[in-house]
């Protein structure tokens, strides 16, 4: 017989275990090895068949096994140790709240809003590199005792499970989550009801959900979730999976995640007395209209009795305290939905009082029929960061049409590198080791004292053997769900070999990563695979979209030549990558590929994850790897930049990769002296000693927190003071010079005082009229701009100075000077130019406003 409904029951624990379903729920155990192996001692079969999932483990101990625990003094004690570690790790104050003490403006809460969130597998609310980032980032907030609130979905099926076909094409299978087995509580109120959100959708209906909360170690995680009995079929599959559906779908999603997700924390707010976020963190534009909820929430103060905002006044508050990451490096990742349907959807109902017309112009782009969501994330966020100092560039020129007249440096849009959590992504060997470099921890400080070649060499090959050991397993396991029987299944115990330099390849398989340039030069590869002195084994995973054919074929190639019985055991793609198998490749790769289209790749968290254990990383230079790469921590594969023509590109740089596989990677591994490969140990050492410190999340969030929280934070203090005096004030600025910017112009630029003969460091006088069409001088900034000229007279190596209002221009407007020091030798000019000034704004460029002399 077959069950009509399925749910979880939580175990009825023994008193003196009873603190286990504290540490059990509180996501801190994915990354706390204590608490791990407490719950694997409780009943190790029961630990396996659970998947290393403490709450499924409490489901699986039987009630004898229980009872004998609690008689187990050890155990017991144990127990109420590690539950007192948590609720001191959970209780003291860590970093932020230290560095508060110095400086109160640091906001009180957080908000950081993301479509996915990779906190651990036994939560699969994530597709890949940016949901782990995300989880990433909560986990070091953690650690570091920032308070954020993290706002995402709970997807019923989560995403796909991959599995292949006998002919090695991609299949997807979606098993259906029950929340009750998660590590998940529901947010109730004071009744212990349910809390719902509903957001208002078209023709009169509502969209509701409830909203369950993860721990994850200090930080609270909450996912709507719309599969519930108040909504309709078609609403209660809104958060049925992570990036399914159609654009109808996506943005109900998105709509929920935003729209409901502010309120979802003003809920969780007001029930549990957790401070009020002071700044969101947009973590990609998908979660975008978060903005628009709280312009909606502003615009409603006047019902409380306040003193009514204009739009204009509640974008200025809004602004001021919300940042925006993007990911995305090519406009092809940006989600974009038709203005009809945005029009559809944004109803006066949704948000009540908020223009449809103002609505539609904080997504505007080229195309007057799109919306665009990282249009809108910029317009609503005073400050907006890449992801890696190269994706800050990428940004600054993918987005520079929103600053016309801007230089790309000028954009303001800044950077911070991504980070990885070492306590989840390092294995415990190396923490042993070296020690944890801890957030204070510094490049080129090491934590630990030196370690001799031979014992690092020891770790790398007790790392590579459990890989090893792990890809036989896996391999098997696939080829059974492909069909094949177990008596033909020997071969498997010979695949791989832990003697053998061992490549890493996994990640997503869009277009840009090209998961195939191995394949360029199939009998090149299959001669690095199978050298008879030197060969390489190459594991690769990843899983494609299921609506992306391109790239299940991509993986439909690389299975098919894995399967080939003369270098399957040397060669092998394992399906279904999560978290669980990742943390085994970047413990026991010893080289981490990586080669994207140079300059798509955002970021690539994956190579940093694999240095936090001595993997070297052999990668385009993209994303971290490009500032990161020092020439003693890997290999760079050289790009061929400027090559128009793909075909042309992918073989010269596939050529370039089995060139360095060859002459460079392989000889460093296989060339000892009494056993051990001294080059090889060298960069393996300079890796853990340099990188292991930069690469940490630890790192990013306090970065999150010193250049973009802290200011945020200022800055939305400031602007919402004296009833919001400043937010009006700004409002109006921005409509006064709205009105008079066309008319501003330079009207006549002289310069004065050079020699006949200057020289580097000469000053010259730049005097400039000014029609200000009714501004006050204070309300601009006039530059002069010197830099080195070419044929085209554009500018390079500019150096600005701010010019001084002198007075009048005898009837030209007003007249402006500086003096201005020669920066450079060669062919240089110069130029005048009028920006936007006021005390609120981050940056003179902040408004996309600027006046050239012509």
């Amino acid at each position: 017989m077959r069950a009509l409904r399925r749910f979880t029951v939580r175990a009825q624990l023994p008193a003196p275990l009873a603190p286990l379903q504290a540490l059990a729920t509180n996501l801190r155990w994915s990354w706390h090895a204590p608490t791990q192996d407490l719950f694997a001692a409780l009943d190790p079969d029961a630990w396996e068949r659970a998947g290393h999932d403490p709450v499924r483990l409490l489901g699986e101990i039987s009630s004898a096994r229980f009872g004998e625990l609690a008689k187990d003094a050890d155990t017991v004690v144990t127990v109420r140790e590690l539950a007192d570690d948590l609720e001191s790790y959970l209780q003291e104050p860590r970093w932020y709240q230290i560095e508060r003490e110095d400086d109160p403006s640091l906001p009180a809460a957080v908000g950081y809003f993301s479509m996915e969130f990779g906190v651990s597998e036994v939560l699969p609310n994530y597709s890949g590199g940016l949901g782990v980032l995300a989880g990433d980032h909560l986990k070091a907030a953690s650690d570091l005792g920032v308070p954020l609130i993290g706002v995402g979905l709970l997807y019923r099926s989560g995403y796909f499970r991959q599995s292949l076909s006998l002919d090695g094409w991609q299949l997807e299978h979606y098993p259906v989550l029950d929340p009750q087995g998660l590590p998940l509580q529901l947010l109730t109120d004071a009744d212990g009801q349910p809390v719902l959100i509903d957001v208002a959708m078209p023709a009169g209906r509502t969209l509701r959900s409830r909203v369950w909360q993860a721990a994850v170690g200090r930080v609270p995680l909450l996912l709507l979730d719309s599969d519930i009995e108040e909504n309709e079929p078609d609403y209660r599959s809104v958060t049925d999976r992570l990036y399914g559906g159609d654009q109808d779908h996506r943005i109900r999603q998105e709509i929920l995640v935003g729209v409901g997700g502010v309120r979802a924390v003003r809920a969780f707010c007001a029930v549990t007395g957790h401070a009020e976020p002071e700044v969101f963190h947009t973590n990609e534009g998908h979660a975008g209209y978060l903005g628009l909820e709280r312009i909606r929430e502003l615009l409603a103060r006047s019902e409380a009795g306040a003193q009514p905002l204009t739009f204009d006044e509640a974008v200025a508050a809004v602004r001021a305290g919300t940042v925006f990451t993007t990911h995305t490096p090519v406009p092809a990742g940006i989600d974009r939905f038709p203005v009809d349907m945005v029009q559809h959807y944004f109803s006066d109902t949704l948000l009540p009082g908020v223009p449809m017309d103002r609505i539609l112009a904080l997504g505007a782009e080229e195309n007057p029929n799109m919306f665009n969501m990282a249009h809108m994330g910029l317009r609503l966020a005073q400050r907006a960061n890449g992801v890696s100092q190269l994706h800050g560039r990428v940004s600054r020129s993918m987005f520079g049409g929103l600053w016309e007249g801007f230089d790309a440096d000028e954009v303001p849009i800044g950077s911070v590198t991504n980070g990885v959590h070492g306590h989840t992504w390092e294995a415990r060997e190396v923490t042993a080791l070296l020690g944890d470099p801890g957030p204070g921890a510094m490049a080129g400080q090491p934590s630990h004292e030196p370690v001799s070649d031979e014992t690092l060499w020891e770790l790398r090959g007790a790392l590579r053997a459990r890989l090893v050991s792990e890809v036989r397993r896996r391999v098997r396991e696939a080829w059974l769900q492909r069909g094949a029987s177990t008596p033909e299944l020997g071969w498997t115990d010979q695949v791989f070999d832990p003697e053998v330099l061992t490549v890493g390849f996994a990640r997503r398989v869009p277009t840009y990563k090209r998961l195939t340039l191995m394949l360029r030069d199939k009998d090149r590869l299959r001669d690095l695979l199978l050298d008879p002195h030197r060969p390489v084994q190459l594991v690769v995973a990843g899983k494609s979209h299921p609506a992306d054919d391109g790239g299940k074929a991509l993986i439909q190639e690389v299975v098919r030549f894995a399967d080939d019985p003369a270098v399957r055991h040397r060669i092998v793609f394992l399906p279904d990558y999560d978290m669980s198998m990742a943390r085994y490749l970047y413990w026991g790769c010893d080289v981490w590929l990586n080669n994207p289209l140079r300059p798509l790749e955002a970021c690539g968290t994956s190579g940093m994850k694999s240095a936090l254990n001595g993997g070297l990383n052999l990668s385009i230079r993209d994303g971290w790897w490009d500032e990161l790469y020092d020439g003693a921590n890997g290999w760079a594969i050289p790009t061929a930049d400027g090559i128009d023509d793909p075909v042309r590109r992918d073989d010269l740089e596939a050529n370039a990769l089995y060139e360095l596989l060859a002459t460079q990677v392989a000889p460093a591994f296989y060339e000892r002296t009494d056993g051990v490969p001294v080059r090889w140990t060298e960069l393996v050492r300079h890796t853990l000693t340099t990188l292991r410190p930069q690469v940490q999340a630890t790192r990013m969030v306090r970065e999150y927190v010193e250049d973009w929280y802290a200011p945020a934070g200022r800055a939305a203090a400031r602007i919402v003071a004296d009833d919001y005096g400043p937010a009006r004030e700004l409002a109006a600025y921005r409509a006064r010079l709205n009105a008079a910017w066309t008319r501003v112009g330079v009207t006549g630029v002289d310069a004065s005082g050079l020699p006949d003969t200057p020289e580097v460091g000469a000053a010259m006088t730049v005097r400039a009229a000014v029609e200000l069409a009714g501004l006050a001088p204070s309300d601009v900034i006039v530059e002069a701009v010197v830099g080195r000229v070419g044929h085209t007279d554009d500018l390079a190596d500019a150096v600005t100075v701010a010019m001084q209002h002198v007075g009048d221009a005898d009837g030209m407007g007003e007249r402006f000077e500086a003096v201005v020091k020669l920066p450079h030798a060669g062919l240089t000019g110069y130029t005048v130019r009028v920006l936007p000034s006021h005390p609120l704004l981050a940056t003179p460029a902040e408004l996309g406003k600027v006046v050239l002399a012509h």
